[in-house]
Protein backbone atom coordinates (compact mmCIF):
# COMPACT_ATOMS: atom_id res chain seq x y z
CA UNK A 1 0.00 0.00 0.00
CA UNK A 2 1.04 3.54 -0.86
CA UNK A 3 2.66 5.57 1.64
CA UNK A 4 1.46 8.87 2.80
CA UNK A 5 4.40 11.61 3.05
CA UNK A 6 3.37 13.92 6.01
CA UNK A 7 4.19 17.51 6.39
CA UNK A 8 4.40 19.50 9.88
CA UNK A 9 4.17 23.31 9.29
CA UNK A 10 4.31 24.11 13.53
CA UNK A 11 6.42 22.92 15.97
CA UNK A 12 4.91 23.99 19.44
CA UNK A 13 4.23 22.13 22.19
CA UNK A 14 1.37 19.45 21.49
CA UNK A 15 3.35 18.91 18.42
CA UNK A 16 6.09 17.23 20.27
CA UNK A 17 4.49 15.98 22.95
CA UNK A 18 1.52 14.48 21.36
CA UNK A 19 0.93 14.94 17.49
CA UNK A 20 4.45 13.05 16.51
CA UNK A 21 4.33 10.05 18.90
CA UNK A 22 1.19 9.16 18.12
CA UNK A 23 2.31 8.86 14.49
CA UNK A 24 4.21 5.57 16.21
CA UNK A 25 0.61 3.79 15.52
CA UNK A 26 -0.02 4.92 12.05
CA UNK A 27 1.11 2.59 9.06
CA UNK A 28 1.03 4.01 6.44
CA UNK A 29 2.60 7.28 6.83
CA UNK A 30 6.21 8.87 7.08
CA UNK A 31 6.34 12.48 8.38
CA UNK A 32 8.74 13.74 5.38
CA UNK A 33 8.82 17.52 6.24
CA UNK A 34 8.79 20.19 8.91
CA UNK A 35 8.58 23.11 8.81
CA UNK A 36 8.93 26.66 11.42
CA UNK A 37 9.87 30.09 11.35
CA UNK A 38 12.87 29.28 13.74
CA UNK A 39 14.50 26.74 12.34
CA UNK A 40 16.45 25.54 15.47
CA UNK A 41 12.76 24.45 16.67
CA UNK A 42 12.31 22.42 13.12
CA UNK A 43 15.40 20.97 13.50
CA UNK A 44 14.64 19.82 16.84
CA UNK A 45 11.12 18.57 16.10
CA UNK A 46 12.86 16.42 13.19
CA UNK A 47 15.39 14.92 15.32
CA UNK A 48 12.70 13.82 17.53
CA UNK A 49 10.73 12.10 14.33
CA UNK A 50 14.01 10.48 13.66
CA UNK A 51 14.55 9.74 17.03
CA UNK A 52 10.76 7.85 17.51
CA UNK A 53 11.06 6.57 14.66
CA UNK A 54 8.20 8.36 12.13
CA UNK A 55 10.37 9.67 9.94
CA UNK A 56 13.82 11.34 8.77
CA UNK A 57 12.27 15.03 7.57
CA UNK A 58 13.90 17.27 6.07
CA UNK A 59 13.58 20.68 7.48
CA UNK A 60 12.43 24.44 6.16
CA UNK A 61 11.63 27.95 6.91
CA UNK A 62 9.13 28.69 4.50
CA UNK A 63 5.89 26.52 3.82
CA UNK A 64 5.30 27.49 0.47
CA UNK A 65 8.43 25.96 -0.07
CA UNK A 66 8.04 22.79 2.18
CA UNK A 67 4.22 22.43 -0.12
CA UNK A 68 6.32 22.09 -3.03
CA UNK A 69 8.55 19.21 -1.94
CA UNK A 70 7.51 15.98 -4.04
CA UNK A 71 7.92 13.83 -1.03
CA UNK A 72 5.00 15.60 1.05
CA UNK A 73 1.82 14.75 -0.15
CA UNK A 74 -0.41 16.56 2.82
CA UNK A 75 0.00 19.10 5.01
CA UNK A 76 -0.61 19.40 8.57
CA UNK A 77 -1.40 22.90 9.85
CA UNK A 78 -0.40 22.98 13.67
CA UNK A 79 0.69 26.70 13.77
CA UNK A 80 -0.76 28.80 16.61
CA UNK A 81 -4.46 30.32 15.65
CA UNK A 82 -3.43 33.69 14.60
CA UNK A 83 -1.10 32.37 11.49
CA UNK A 84 -3.43 29.81 10.61
CA UNK A 85 -5.00 31.65 7.72
CA UNK A 86 -1.74 33.47 6.52
CA UNK A 87 -0.55 29.38 6.40
CA UNK A 88 -3.48 27.92 4.94
CA UNK A 89 -2.91 30.61 2.25
CA UNK A 90 0.30 29.98 1.37
CA UNK A 91 -0.24 26.32 1.38
CA UNK A 92 -3.46 26.83 -1.08
CA UNK A 93 -1.92 28.98 -3.69
CA UNK A 94 0.72 26.76 -3.93
CA UNK A 95 -1.54 24.11 -5.20
CA UNK A 96 -3.52 26.96 -7.36
CA UNK A 97 -1.06 27.59 -9.54
CA UNK A 98 -0.13 24.10 -10.07
CA UNK A 99 3.50 24.52 -8.25
CA UNK A 100 2.41 21.79 -5.49
CA UNK A 101 1.00 18.58 -5.83
CA UNK A 102 -1.03 17.88 -2.50
CA UNK A 103 -3.64 15.45 -1.65
CA UNK A 104 -4.83 16.89 1.19
CA UNK A 105 -4.56 19.57 4.40
CA UNK A 106 -5.57 19.06 8.35
CA UNK A 107 -5.61 21.83 10.66
CA UNK A 108 -5.71 21.92 14.50
CA UNK A 109 -8.58 23.13 16.59
CA UNK A 110 -9.83 25.71 16.72
CA UNK A 111 -10.08 26.08 12.35
CA UNK A 112 -9.72 30.03 13.23
CA UNK A 113 -10.20 32.76 15.43
CA UNK A 114 -13.91 34.20 14.35
CA UNK A 115 -16.11 33.06 11.79
CA UNK A 116 -14.77 35.65 9.12
CA UNK A 117 -11.55 33.69 9.07
CA UNK A 118 -13.20 30.16 9.83
CA UNK A 119 -15.06 31.02 6.31
CA UNK A 120 -12.27 32.36 4.56
CA UNK A 121 -10.38 28.71 5.33
CA UNK A 122 -13.02 27.09 4.26
CA UNK A 123 -13.17 29.22 0.65
CA UNK A 124 -9.58 28.62 0.40
CA UNK A 125 -9.61 24.49 0.15
CA UNK A 126 -12.14 24.43 -1.59
CA UNK A 127 -10.66 26.33 -4.53
CA UNK A 128 -7.93 24.12 -4.52
CA UNK A 129 -9.98 21.29 -4.29
CA UNK A 130 -7.94 19.37 -1.47
CA UNK A 131 -9.45 16.92 0.79
CA UNK A 132 -9.35 18.37 3.91
CA UNK A 133 -9.36 16.74 8.06
CA UNK A 134 -10.20 18.94 11.22
CA UNK A 135 -7.91 17.59 13.96
CA UNK A 136 -10.85 17.40 16.74
CA UNK A 137 -8.70 14.79 18.85
CA UNK A 138 -12.21 13.84 21.10
CA UNK A 139 -13.98 12.56 18.60
CA UNK A 140 -11.40 9.71 18.34
CA UNK A 141 -11.00 8.63 21.80
CA UNK A 142 -11.45 5.30 22.11
CA UNK A 143 -13.68 5.28 25.47
CA UNK A 144 -15.89 7.58 23.72
CA UNK A 145 -16.00 5.74 20.41
CA UNK A 146 -16.81 2.26 22.20
CA UNK A 147 -19.90 4.13 24.58
CA UNK A 148 -21.19 5.74 21.23
CA UNK A 149 -21.44 2.40 19.43
CA UNK A 150 -22.70 0.72 22.85
CA UNK A 151 -25.28 3.04 23.81
CA UNK A 152 -26.78 3.70 20.21
CA UNK A 153 -26.96 -0.01 19.84
CA UNK A 154 -28.50 -1.47 23.34
CA UNK A 155 -29.65 1.49 24.33
CA UNK A 156 -31.66 4.03 21.89
CA UNK A 157 -32.19 1.03 19.95
CA UNK A 158 -35.39 0.10 22.35
CA UNK A 159 -35.24 3.09 24.97
CA UNK A 160 -34.72 5.89 22.30
CA UNK A 161 -32.26 8.22 21.30
CA UNK A 162 -30.27 10.15 23.82
CA UNK A 163 -31.32 13.90 24.81
CA UNK A 164 -28.67 15.13 26.76
CA UNK A 165 -24.27 15.21 26.29
CA UNK A 166 -22.61 16.71 28.78
CA UNK A 167 -18.95 17.40 28.05
CA UNK A 168 -15.98 19.49 29.42
CA UNK A 169 -12.41 19.63 29.38
CA UNK A 170 -10.32 21.62 32.01
CA UNK A 171 -6.94 21.83 33.37
CA UNK A 172 -4.16 24.42 35.49
CA UNK A 173 -4.19 26.70 32.00
CA UNK A 174 -2.14 26.30 28.73
CA UNK A 175 2.01 25.74 28.33
CA UNK A 176 2.64 29.17 26.16
CA UNK A 177 2.08 32.74 26.16
CA UNK A 178 0.20 33.35 22.62
CA UNK A 179 -2.56 31.02 24.39
CA UNK A 180 -3.28 33.36 27.09
CA UNK A 181 -3.03 36.81 25.10
CA UNK A 182 -7.22 36.58 23.94
CA UNK A 183 -6.20 38.88 20.61
CA UNK A 184 -3.55 36.33 19.27
CA UNK A 185 -5.69 33.43 19.77
CA UNK A 186 -9.09 34.58 19.10
CA UNK A 187 -10.07 34.39 22.77
CA UNK A 188 -9.46 32.99 26.46
CA UNK A 189 -10.35 29.33 27.96
CA UNK A 190 -13.95 28.83 26.45
CA UNK A 191 -12.47 29.29 22.67
CA UNK A 192 -9.07 27.19 23.58
CA UNK A 193 -10.83 24.19 24.98
CA UNK A 194 -15.08 24.34 24.19
CA UNK A 195 -14.35 23.96 20.54
CA UNK A 196 -13.82 20.17 21.84
CA UNK A 197 -16.38 19.89 24.04
CA UNK A 198 -19.18 21.27 21.17
CA UNK A 199 -18.04 18.48 18.27
CA UNK A 200 -17.67 15.89 21.22
CA UNK A 201 -20.81 16.41 22.54
CA UNK A 202 -22.30 16.79 18.60
CA UNK A 203 -20.63 13.03 18.07
CA UNK A 204 -22.54 11.39 20.60
CA UNK A 205 -26.36 13.14 20.18
CA UNK A 206 -25.96 12.12 16.41
CA UNK A 207 -27.10 8.69 15.64
CA UNK A 208 -24.41 6.40 13.84
CA UNK A 209 -26.19 6.13 10.58
CA UNK A 210 -27.46 9.84 10.57
CA UNK A 211 -25.34 12.33 8.40
CA UNK A 212 -23.39 15.49 10.78
CA UNK A 213 -26.48 17.58 9.02
CA UNK A 214 -29.21 15.66 11.12
CA UNK A 215 -28.60 17.90 14.08
CA UNK A 216 -29.54 21.52 13.28
CA UNK A 217 -28.40 23.79 16.23
CA UNK A 218 -31.07 26.17 17.49
CA UNK A 219 -30.55 28.22 20.26
CA UNK A 220 -27.17 28.76 22.60
CA UNK A 221 -26.79 30.19 25.74
CA UNK A 222 -23.41 30.87 27.14
CA UNK A 223 -21.33 32.68 29.98
CA UNK A 224 -17.69 33.80 31.11
CA UNK A 225 -15.42 34.72 33.99
CA UNK A 226 -12.13 35.16 34.90
CA UNK A 227 -12.40 33.51 38.72
CA UNK A 228 -8.44 32.77 39.20
CA UNK A 229 -6.17 34.17 36.87
CA UNK A 230 -7.23 38.05 37.12
CA UNK A 231 -7.00 38.23 40.92
CA UNK A 232 -3.65 39.98 42.22
CA UNK A 233 -1.85 36.90 43.10
CA UNK A 234 -2.03 34.96 40.04
CA UNK A 235 -1.88 37.81 37.29
CA UNK A 236 1.73 38.33 38.83
CA UNK A 237 2.24 34.33 38.61
CA UNK A 238 1.08 34.91 35.13
CA UNK A 239 3.14 37.70 34.61
CA UNK A 240 6.20 35.83 35.98
CA UNK A 241 5.28 32.65 33.79
CA UNK A 242 5.46 34.13 30.69
CA UNK A 243 8.27 35.84 31.15
CA UNK A 244 6.17 39.78 31.18
CA UNK A 245 4.50 39.08 28.24
CA UNK A 246 0.85 38.74 29.41
CA UNK A 247 -0.93 41.16 32.15
CA UNK A 248 -4.11 39.95 32.87
CA UNK A 249 -4.30 43.28 34.96
CA UNK A 250 -5.21 45.18 31.80
CA UNK A 251 -5.83 42.58 29.11
CA UNK A 252 -7.77 39.39 30.66
CA UNK A 253 -9.43 36.58 29.10
CA UNK A 254 -11.84 34.55 30.47
CA UNK A 255 -10.55 31.15 32.70
CA UNK A 256 -13.92 29.31 32.84
CA UNK A 257 -16.64 29.53 30.00
CA UNK A 258 -19.96 27.29 30.16
CA UNK A 259 -22.54 26.97 27.30
CA UNK A 260 -25.92 24.87 26.52
CA UNK A 261 -26.55 24.49 22.84
CA UNK A 262 -29.83 23.10 21.64
CA UNK A 263 -29.88 21.12 18.92
CA UNK A 264 -33.06 19.80 16.62
CA UNK A 265 -33.09 16.59 15.23
CA UNK A 266 -34.87 15.31 11.68
CA UNK A 267 -37.62 13.90 13.50
CA UNK A 268 -38.06 17.52 15.28
CA UNK A 269 -37.23 16.47 18.49
CA UNK A 270 -34.72 18.55 21.02
CA UNK A 271 -31.80 17.31 21.94
CA UNK A 272 -29.11 19.26 23.99
CA UNK A 273 -25.23 19.65 24.78
CA UNK A 274 -24.55 21.26 28.22
CA UNK A 275 -20.21 22.62 28.21
CA UNK A 276 -17.96 23.52 30.06
CA UNK A 277 -14.27 24.25 30.26
CA UNK A 278 -11.57 25.54 32.75
CA UNK A 279 -7.83 27.54 33.30
CA UNK A 280 -8.28 26.64 36.77
CA UNK A 281 -8.81 23.60 37.20
CA UNK A 282 -5.62 22.35 39.49
CA UNK A 283 -5.42 18.80 39.28
CA UNK A 284 -4.44 18.38 35.79
CA UNK A 285 -5.78 17.98 32.32
CA UNK A 286 -9.30 16.35 33.19
CA UNK A 287 -11.74 15.63 30.30
CA UNK A 288 -15.15 14.97 31.50
CA UNK A 289 -17.76 13.00 29.09
CA UNK A 290 -21.29 12.12 29.80
CA UNK A 291 -24.59 10.86 27.36
CA UNK A 292 -27.51 10.49 29.22
CA UNK A 293 -30.69 9.10 27.27
CA UNK A 294 -34.42 7.68 28.36
CA UNK A 295 -32.98 4.35 30.04
CA UNK A 296 -29.53 4.36 30.03
CA UNK A 297 -26.46 6.78 30.71
CA UNK A 298 -22.56 6.82 30.03
CA UNK A 299 -19.50 8.77 31.82
CA UNK A 300 -16.23 9.35 31.12
CA UNK A 301 -13.74 10.99 34.00
CA UNK A 302 -10.22 10.63 32.41
CA UNK A 303 -8.57 11.65 35.58
CA UNK A 304 -10.26 8.01 36.97
CA UNK A 305 -7.95 5.81 35.06
CA UNK A 306 -7.55 2.17 36.17
CA UNK A 307 -3.84 3.11 37.50
CA UNK A 308 -2.99 5.54 40.99
CA UNK A 309 0.05 6.22 42.56
CA UNK A 310 0.83 7.42 45.96
CA UNK A 311 4.04 9.33 47.43
CA UNK A 312 4.49 10.30 50.91
CA UNK A 313 5.98 13.89 52.43
CA UNK A 314 9.58 11.72 52.51
CA UNK A 315 9.37 11.52 48.75
CA UNK A 316 10.95 14.39 46.45
CA UNK A 317 11.72 15.34 43.45
CA UNK A 318 11.42 18.13 40.47
CA UNK A 319 8.52 19.22 38.96
CA UNK A 320 7.00 16.89 36.09
CA UNK A 321 4.23 15.98 33.77
CA UNK A 322 5.10 11.85 34.10
CA UNK A 323 1.70 11.38 35.34
CA UNK A 324 -1.07 12.98 33.59
CA UNK A 325 -1.04 16.12 31.55
CA UNK A 326 -0.50 19.37 33.18
CA UNK A 327 -0.24 17.69 36.96
CA UNK A 328 0.34 20.48 39.60
CA UNK A 329 1.47 18.06 42.32
CA UNK A 330 4.48 15.25 42.99
CA UNK A 331 2.63 13.95 46.10
CA UNK A 332 -0.39 12.30 47.60
CA UNK A 333 -2.52 9.53 45.44
CA UNK A 334 -2.50 10.71 42.36
CA UNK A 335 -4.05 9.07 38.78
CA UNK A 336 -1.85 8.13 36.30
CA UNK A 337 -2.67 8.08 32.49
CA UNK A 338 -0.20 5.41 31.06
CA UNK A 339 -0.39 6.18 27.27
CA UNK A 340 -1.99 9.81 27.04
CA UNK A 341 -2.23 9.71 23.09
CA UNK A 342 -4.31 7.13 22.94
CA UNK A 343 -6.62 8.20 25.66
CA UNK A 344 -6.98 11.43 24.50
CA UNK A 345 -7.58 10.51 20.62
CA UNK A 346 -4.77 11.29 18.66
CA UNK A 347 -3.73 7.69 17.27
CA UNK A 348 -6.91 7.12 15.71
CA UNK A 349 -6.84 10.81 14.75
CA UNK A 350 -4.09 10.40 12.77
CA UNK A 351 -4.67 6.97 11.60
CA UNK A 352 -7.95 8.23 10.52
CA UNK A 353 -6.55 11.17 7.98
CA UNK A 354 -3.94 9.10 6.72
CA UNK A 355 -6.07 6.61 5.52
CA UNK A 356 -8.86 8.57 4.72
CA UNK A 357 -6.51 10.41 2.10
CA UNK A 358 -4.80 7.36 0.91
CA UNK A 359 -8.26 6.28 -0.10
CA UNK A 360 -9.29 9.56 -1.86
CA UNK A 361 -12.05 10.41 0.53
CA UNK A 362 -12.87 12.83 3.08
CA UNK A 363 -12.23 12.07 6.79
CA UNK A 364 -15.21 12.10 9.25
CA UNK A 365 -14.16 15.61 10.39
CA UNK A 366 -13.36 18.28 7.95
CA UNK A 367 -12.60 21.38 7.79
CA UNK A 368 -17.12 22.12 7.16
CA UNK A 369 -17.34 21.00 10.98
CA UNK A 370 -14.68 23.15 11.87
CA UNK A 371 -15.79 25.93 10.50
CA UNK A 372 -19.16 25.07 12.05
CA UNK A 373 -17.86 24.54 15.73
CA UNK A 374 -15.94 28.26 15.13
CA UNK A 375 -19.76 29.45 14.63
CA UNK A 376 -20.69 27.90 17.36
CA UNK A 377 -17.91 29.05 19.59
CA UNK A 378 -18.84 32.83 18.82
CA UNK A 379 -22.61 32.60 18.95
CA UNK A 380 -21.45 31.49 22.92
CA UNK A 381 -19.16 34.59 23.20
CA UNK A 382 -22.20 37.43 21.78
CA UNK A 383 -24.69 35.06 23.95
CA UNK A 384 -22.55 35.61 26.99
CA UNK A 385 -22.18 39.58 25.65
CA UNK A 386 -25.72 40.06 25.37
CA UNK A 387 -26.29 38.00 28.46
CA UNK A 388 -29.47 35.64 26.94
CA UNK A 389 -30.20 33.19 24.95
CA UNK A 390 -29.77 33.33 21.42
CA UNK A 391 -31.50 31.93 18.24
CA UNK A 392 -28.76 30.20 15.29
CA UNK A 393 -27.31 31.56 13.63
CA UNK A 394 -27.34 35.19 15.22
CA UNK A 395 -27.18 38.64 13.36
CA UNK A 396 -23.90 39.86 12.97
CA UNK A 397 -22.27 36.71 13.41
CA UNK A 398 -19.95 36.64 10.41
CA UNK A 399 -18.28 39.71 11.59
CA UNK A 400 -18.45 39.44 15.04
CA UNK A 401 -14.88 39.51 17.37
CA UNK A 402 -15.41 38.54 20.82
CA UNK A 403 -14.81 41.77 23.20
CA UNK A 404 -11.75 39.37 24.85
CA UNK A 405 -10.39 39.39 21.88
CA UNK A 406 -10.65 42.86 21.24
CA UNK A 407 -9.28 43.70 25.19
CA UNK A 408 -12.24 45.47 25.79
CA UNK A 409 -13.80 42.42 28.05
CA UNK A 410 -13.93 42.90 31.96
CA UNK A 411 -14.16 40.25 34.43
CA UNK A 412 -16.76 42.21 36.39
CA UNK A 413 -18.88 42.02 33.74
CA UNK A 414 -19.58 38.46 34.77
CA UNK A 415 -22.74 40.02 37.72
CA UNK A 416 -24.35 42.57 35.36
CA UNK A 417 -27.99 41.59 34.93
CA UNK A 418 -28.82 44.09 31.94
CA UNK A 419 -25.86 44.43 28.73
CA UNK A 420 -26.21 47.18 25.99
Amino acid sequence: MKRLGVGFVGTGWVVNTYHIKAFQGVRHADIKAVCDLKEERAKSTAARCKELGVGNPKTYTDVSEMARDPEVDAIWITVPNFARTAVAKAITEEVIQGKAELVGIVCEKPLARNVKEARQMLEMVKKADLLNGYLENQVFMPSLVKGKEILWKRGASTAGRPYLARCSEEHGGPHEAWFWDASRQGGGALNDMLCHSIEAARFLLTAPEEEKQALTPRAVSAEIASLKWSTPRYVGKLKEQTRGQIDYSKKPAEDMGRASIIYETKSKSLVMSALSTSWSFVPGERIYLELVGPEYYMQIDTLNPEMKVFFSREVKGEKGEHLVEKQAAEQGFMPVLPNEISVYGYMDEHRHMVESFLKGRMPIETWKDGALVVELLMSCYMSAEKNKKLSFPPTGLEDFVPKVAKGTWKPEDVIKTNFE
